[in-house]
Formats: structure tokens, C-alpha cells, sequence
């Protein structure tokens, strides 16, 4: 079967069968049959009507599809709207016709109706040829859409993108067909993204590097880790080259074909559709935007395709906002439908590229992921009063003392994003989630240096389910030093003041406290010494009061026109902030920081800055007076707090 799909042409073919029904065109003319020859070969054709029917209304002249089938056997109409129509043409045919109901004709008469019969052919087939959908988003009749259609272009130019197709054409076997589906290259590892998401023993997975044109391996390593849900594996960076080839292998199963990884720094990576309004949010790095700037959307456009080496074949749309690395898009009305009925893993791909001839989009992973459909109301009552946002790598041995510390001050749910962990992370969590009773998602975001992106990702899941949302860090506690202060209590007096969207809160920097060892009771006890005045402050936030281009910096966003933020009173509530713990555990700074535009501490830049640890320069090499460094003022409030909430009177012991 063949099915046609036109949009708006139900009016114009009823004419034409009232026509042909009423008229018998004499020779030479032919017959109806043969003047639409294509429509014989049909077996269904479908007229979507242009607008959903008024509510109540059956008959009218665009409340329904109306179908027509064409073949062999005994035509079956179904032709809802016309009724009063045909009624009134058979009344014509009685008063005018002679005999048998036979139509008198005149000239004029006869010129009229060919010239009416001839028009709707011609707009017939505009209507049938203006139907023809880029993206085949369905071969079946789909009422539009009533939201605003977004501005879009088909994408042309010259400049050609090669995409790789990473599906292997080898079966590896009947129950492991595995294949790489993209290859990424950090810094430091190599990410692998595996189709199916369940592999083997990771024992058993070997990453092969291949250089030039060899097609044989001149290196094979073993995978560094993978992801929990196997969606993907890391492999080590190959010594002495920079441009390679890798593929895996899975003893006794033959090798993957290998493949050329993307660049990290010069991808679009992530994308989510925002349902407020169907814009298409694209995380991007490789445009290079300044901190915590507008930059101007149109210099850039969107593009969405499946094949970016043909333009032609790929879709653009306006940026509506660009900052940062987050660029917000409007979504084409057939990547909305095609997102409505089918897979994520069927949605094309979304990239960002500046406008201007020959430019180049940005390769791209990135498929529109879905927050939430259908779009939650507004007004709706939000499940969670507090929620808590963080990012976080290898850090599950501090993760028990954060969580059950603030589950018991009102934190409801924490949205945890694990930035490339190989630590017990997701078994910390499932403890935590049965016995705690606690609600705690864990979401994979492998992305090097995307803080900011990665809570603007977490501000918008968040948004529909959570009043409140804190940024903080797993060794930032927050601490309401009066015990008539309770959060909830705290946070429901704020929400009675609509323009009050952000609350920022002061940090405390608290350093070793003459330790030389991790205290095993945890970092609020054990560490009780800090630096006198604040260091910058973190924010709690309503999601849904963000400016639109999720800006956000150093833990903080940018709110929409009218929106004001409250700096609270220390009395009310503070950050403890274990920022200079032993050196242990703080010589890990030194490997990686998550944020975007924060220099790593090895690196030559922005040494004086206060991200860093004053006088320590760029080398982890531990002074000689660590221990009793940052240490001004004795501070054991909510250490005292903790000793007298959560120690079992019985064993003495503490939760975590």
C-alpha cells in the first residue's frame, strides 16, 4: 500500500466529486478515471483537515479527516462536513435535470464548469505537491499543532561536515551485538558510546588504537571503566600520538571496525526539548562565549539533521538565546512530531553553527532529549518544597554525610551528576536511596569541564517538580545557626514574596584544623577552624523564575526581568564550606575542576585568584604548615548541632 498525506485538500476534492458526479463530459473529452491516473494506484488517500474541529461540532466543513479509497472492489467513502452539501445538490438535479434527473446544459454553463473543473485540478496537485515533508515525519494525516510555528529554513551551503556512521555491519554474535555508535577524546580518556547499553565483563573489553591507514592495531589497552549502565566505556589516551583510530575488542568475538573520535572541545554534546515554550536547548562547546554574557543569537543559527555532510537535507532554526555554552533554539514542528510518536534514538540530531556562507556547524551527538510530556501547568503544586543540585567526581565517600545531613534539615530530593566516577558512586546512592528511604537521582553527565551547563541541565528537570533548588558542592553544608530557624519554614515565608527568586548564602572556608589525617567521624565534626570573613556565597534559586539563557556562574544564575535575589543574614543561615580539608584529600583538586571558565590548578592562569588556595601556587606538593593553615577563627557550631542530632545514645556512633 501506498498512503498520500495532504494537508487542507478535503475542500477541494469534494468539489471536484460533486463535479464529477453532476457532469458527463461529452466526447472528447475523457473520462474521469483517466484524468487522475495516479490516484487509481492509491490505495488510501487522506485529507487532513487544516484545524481541529470546534468542540460539540460533528458536521462542518473542516471538522474531520476524510477518506477516499481507490482499487479494486466497491469504493468505501467516508465524507463527514458535506452532507447539507449533497443534500442540496441532489434537490438541484430534481428542479433543473429532465427526465431520468438528467442536468440541462447551456454554454455557459458548460464553460463555467470546466473552467472550475480544471482550476481544482490545478490546485489539487499545488495542494498534494506542497504537502511533501522534509523529514517524513509521518505517512499518516496529523492535525497541526496549535503553537506558535517556529521559523525554519532548509539549510543550504556549500561547506561539507562528514559524519561518521558508527554501526558496525559485523554481528558480533547473536546475544552481544555490540557496536560503537560515537567516539569522543578528552583530555585524559577517550569515551566510548556502545549500542546495546549492556555489555560484558568489563575484564574482558580491550581498546585497540589504530595511526595512519593500518588496519591492524600497533596498540591495545585495557578500558579504564565504564558507565553503569553500560551506555559507554573509557578508554586511556595512547602514548605518543594525537591523531588515532580505536575500536574494542571482546574476546573471543571479532573486533569492532574502528573509528575516528570527535574532538571534546569542539562539539555540541547534550540537548533537551524545554516544553514551556518547544524550544530545543543545545549544550555546545568549540563558539568559545565569554563568561556569564549575552552573547547575540543571531549570529548563530541551529541546525538539525540526521547527516550534516548534505545541508540540503537538514534543517535551520532561529537561536533564540545564546551564553555561554548554552544556546536555546526553536524546533522545528516536524522534529516536535517526530519526538511525539517515536524513540529518542530516532530524533535527529541538533547542532549550532554562526550564520554566514560556507560556515561550519559543529559536529554533533547531541539528540533533543524530552524534559517532560505533556508540558506541566504552571500553576501546578510542586511535589518538593527543597531540592539540591551537584556535581560531582569520585567523591561517594563524603556522599553518606552530605545526603543524611540534609535529608534530616528539609532537603527532599537530590539530582546528583556523576562526571566521569569510577569510584562505589552508584552503590553509595542505592544504599542511600533503600535505606534512607530518600529520593536521590543519579544522572551520567561524562562532559569535561560543563559545571555551568550541567546546572542549567539539572535547573530545568528540576524545575517542575521542585519550589526550591540549591547549587552547593558535597563539601558545602548548609547551617541555620538558630534553632528557631528551620529551612522549610525559612524557604515558605520567601515564597510568599513572588519576586524573590534566588536566596544567596555565605561561605565559610574551613581548613584542616591541625589534622593530618581524613577524621573518620566525618567533615563536620572533624574540622572546626576557619578563615574569619566569607568567601563568595551560593544560591538557592526558584527554577522556574531563570532567565531564559540559563546563564549561571560560580553557582549562581541570572533571573528573569522583574525577578530580585535576597542576600540572607548569616544569623539565619550560612554555608560551612570544607574547602582546605587534609591534604590527602585536597591534593585532588589538583587533577581536574568541573567548571567551565575556572583555570585548573596546574595551570599558569589566574594564580591569585580565589578559586585557589592562597600562596600554593600550581604544583601539589604539600607545604610544610598545611595542617595548620586557614585557621582564624574557632568555629563548632554545627559541629556541636551534629554531636547532639545524630549520635546513637546507645553505641555512640554517627549515621554515616
Amino acid at each position: 500500500m501506498r498512503l498520500l498525506a495532504v494537508e487542507g485538500a478535503g475542500e477541494y476534492y469534494n468539489s471536484y466529486h460533486q463535479l464529477a458526479k453532476s457532469w458527463e463530459p461529452p466526447p472528447p473529452h475523457p473520462p474521469l478515471p483517466t484524468l487522475l491516473p495516479f490516484l487509481t494506484a492509491m490505495d488510501v488517500v487522506r485529507f487532513p483537515t487544516l484545524s481541529p474541529a470546534p468542540q460539540g461540532s460533528r458536521d462542518n466543513d473542516f471538522g474531520a479527516a476524510e477518506e477516499v479509497r481507490f482499487g479494486s472492489g466497491a469504493p468505501s467513502r467516508t465524507m463527514r462536513g458535506r452532507r447539507a452539501e449533497d443534500v442540496s445538490m441532489k434537490d438541484r438535479r430534481r428542479r433543473d435535470g429532465a427526465g431520468g434527473g438528467k442536468i440541462s446544459r447551456s454554454p455557459s454553463s458548460f464553460y463555467f464548469r470546466l473552467a472550475a473543473f480544471f482550476l481544482c485540478c490545478a490546485l489539487f496537485s499545488a495542494v498534494a505537491l506542497s504537502t511533501f515533508r522534509l523529514f517524513g515525519v509521518s505517512s499518516r494525516p496529523v492535525l497541526l499543532p496549535t503553537w506558535r510555528n517556529p521559523a525554519m529554513n532548509a539549510v543550504s551551503g556549500e561547506h561539507h561536515l562528514s559524519r561518521r556512521n558508527f554501526r558496525s555491519t559485523h554481528s558480533l554474535s547473536s546475544t552481544a551485538d555490540l557496536r560503537i555508535e560515537e567516539a569522543i577524546s578528552f583530555p585524559d580518556h577517550v569515551l566510548l558510546f556502545l549500542k546495546p547499553q549492556s555489555i560484558t565483563p568489563l575484564t574482558d573489553l580491550r581498546c585497540n588504537y589504530f595511526v595512519s591507514r593500518s588496519t591492524e592495531p600497533h596498540l591495545s589497552l585495557p578500558v579504564i571503566s565504564s558507565s553503569a549502565h553500560g551506555s559507554f566505556v573509557r578508554c586511556p589516551i595512547p602514548p605518543g600520538t594525537d591523531a588515532f583510530n580505536i575500536s574494542l575488542s571482546l574476546t573471543p568475538l571479532p573486533q569492532l571496525p574502528p573509528v575516528l573520535p570527535h574532538h571534546s572541545d569542539h562539539l555540541a554534546y547534550a540537548a533537551v526539548l524545554d516544553p514551556v515554550d518547544n524550544s530545543t536547548i543545545v549544550f555546545a562547546k568549540g563558539h568559545n562565549l565569554r563568561p556569564a554574557r549575552l552573547s547575540n543569537p543571531s549570529s548563530f543559527e541551529c541546525i538539525f539533521g540526521w547527516d550534516f555532510s548534505h545541508p540540503k537535507y537538514s534543517l535551520s532554526s532561529e537561536v533564540i538565546s545564546a551564553a555561554q555554552e548554552i544556546f536555546r533554539c526553536r524546533t522545528p514542528l516536524s522534529v516536535l512530531q517526530r519526538r511525539r510518536h517515536l524513540l529518542h534514538s530516532n530524533s535527529p540530531f541538533v547542532t549550532v553553527r554562526f550564520r554566514g556562507h560556507g560556515s561550519a556547524p559543529l559536529p554533533s551527538i547531541a539528540r533533543p532529549e524530552p524534559l517532560s510530556f505533556p508540558p506541566m501547568p504552571q500553576k501546578r503544586h510542586k511535589r518538593h518544597l527543597m531540592c539540591v543540585c551537584t556535581m560531582l567526581h569520585n567523591q561517594a565517600k563524603f556522599l553518606r554525610e552530605w545526603i543524611i545531613y540534609h535529608s534530616r534539615i528539609g532537603v527532599e530530593r537530590w539530582f546528583i551528576y556523576d562526571n566521569n566516577s569510577d569510584d562505589d558512586l552508584r552503590q553509595t546512592v542505592e544504599w542511600l536511596s533503600t535505606e534512607w528511604k530518600l529520593m536521590i537521582g543519579l544522572h551520567e553527565w561524562p562532559w569535561v569541564k560543563t559545571q555551568e551547563a550541567g546546572f542549567a541541565h539539572c535547573a530545568l528537570r528540576a524545575r517542575d517538580s521542585c519550589k526550591w533548588v540549591g547549587f552547593i558542592d558535597v563539601d558545602e553544608f548548609l547551617y541555620l545557626p538558630s534553632t528557631d530557624i528551620k529551612l522549610n519554614r525559612l524557604l515558605r515565608n520567601f515564597s510568599r514574596s513572588p519576586w524573590v527568586a534566588e536566596l544567596r548564602t555565605a561561605c565559610h572556608s574551613f581548613g584542616p584544623s591541625g589534622r593530618k589525617a581524613a577524621p573518620a567521624e566525618g567533615v563536620m565534626i572533624g574540622y572546626s577552624c576557619r578563615v574569619s570573613p566569607p568567601e563568595r556565597h551560593k544560591s538557592i534559586i526558584r527554577p522556574e523564575a531563570l532567565n531564559p539563557s540559563l546563564i549561571n556562574v560560580v553557582h549562581h544564575f541570572h533571573l528573569k526581568d522583574g525577578m530580585k535575589y535576597v542576600n540572607l543574614d548569616a544569623r539565619a543561615m550560612v554555608i560551612n564550606h570544607y574547602k582546605y580539608q587534609v591534604w590527602e584529600v585536597f591534593k585532588e583538586k589538583f587533577n581536574r575542576r568541573v567548571a567551565t571558565y575556572v583555570a585548573d590548578w596546574q595551570d599558569e592562569e589566574n594564580v591569585g585568584s580565589k578559586d585557589r588556595a592562597p600562596g600554593l601556587g600550581t604544583k601539589a606538593v604539600e607545604p610544610s604548615d598545611w595542617a595548620n593553615r586557614f585557621c582564624e577563627v574557632n568555629d563548632t557550631g554545627l559541629r556541636n548541632w551534629v554531636l547532639k542530632a545524630f549520635v546513637d545514645t546507645d553505641t555512640g556512633r554517627l549515621p554515616w
